[in-house]
């Protein structure tokens, strides 16, 4: 049985793996490889720097576009060079400032060169509550659409990054429906996505815009899929509105991301276009990840 499912890694492999000559893999250089989602309200749009609706225009070192081999998916889904505010094209109707994107970019891209060109598909829309990311709904077709435009050039969706809940702490049946909210979405993203081992990367709150935030975040941390995990930025420094992280707090909580995406890094693409790759990948995952559930 062993043998058989080393036979099928080493198929999917091939099937997934552009290969030079040598059998070496050797991806176009301007081709993005690896792809993360970027979705959720103001807190992921970013309004770090942003104070009476203005953002002051200050950008980190950490945060600062460095290369090209940083990317964005823009609003009429072309990739063009990332620099922040990455949502400016997307959240329009706010004032967009400092991410955590390019942070978590910069430092996913420091520390795992391997990581190849990345892209970043920013979809977050503040002020918005779970039950507006619902499928069938304006933000939820959206970002099914914005993630599988990523995808006709080529790469790997490796993660969706989640931050929101904030205006779900207003009415307490908005947050006792929190998780039961939530895992719909998760497992419909991964279900229209084809994308059944789908990693997800999701922030616990700092804040909420009313009383009910213990009960969001306590939503948060009870969500009980695979392959998500919970970074905290419960304590992170915010901004006079004590709504939205600061800059330096966005610097942080892209840090936070890069090193808990690169502990959990799968061990298989998360996304293949054939349906043969498709059938042999998810083969493989459920093989392999079923005793993990």
């Amino acid at each position: 049985m062993f043998a058989f499912l080393w036979l099928m890694l080493l198929a999917y492999a091939r099937l997934v793996s552009p290969v030079n000559s040598n059998n070496v893999y050797s991806p176009p250089p301007s081709q993005v490889q690896s792809i993360f989602l970027l979705a959720g309200q103001s807190n992921m749009s970013g309004r770090g720097g942003v104070i009476n609706r203005t953002w002051d225009g200050v950008i980190p070192f950490q945060s600062q576009s460095k290369t090209p081999s940083i990317r964005r998916l823009s609003a009429v889904q072309t990739w063009v060079q990332a620099q922040d505010p990455l949502h400016k094209d997307i959240d329009v109707n706010n004032t967009c400032g400092v991410g955590p994107g390019m942070a978590f970019a910069n430092s996913v891209m420091s520390k795992d060169s391997s990581i190849g060109v990345i892209g970043l598909v920013p979809c977050a829309i503040g002020g918005t509550k779970i039950s507006e990311w619902g499928r069938g709904r304006e933000l939820y077709n959206r970002l099914i659409r914005r993630a599988e435009g990523a995808l006709q050039g080529g790469g790997i969706i490796r993660a969706l990054l989640w931050y929101q809940g904030e205006s779900d702490t207003i009415e307490h049946e908005d947050a006792k429906l929190y998780k039961i909210r939530l895992e719909r979405l998760f497992t419909h993203l991964r279900s229209d996505l084809q994308l059944p081992a789908l990693p997800v990367i999701q922030v616990a709150l700092a804040s909420g815009q009313g009383p009910y935030v213990d009960v969001v975040r306590k939503a948060q941390f009870e969500v009980d899929l695979p392959n998500v995990k919970t970074v905290d930025a419960y304590g992170l420094p915010m901004e006079p509105d004590s709504l939205h992280l600061s800059t330096s707090a966005q610097v942080r909580l892209g840090e936070m991301l890069a090193d808990t995406f690169l502990q959990s890094v799968p061990l298989l693409p998360v996304h293949v276009q054939s349906s043969a790759c498709k059938t042999c990948q998810n083969f493989v995952l459920d093989t392999f990840l079923r005793p993990f559930r």
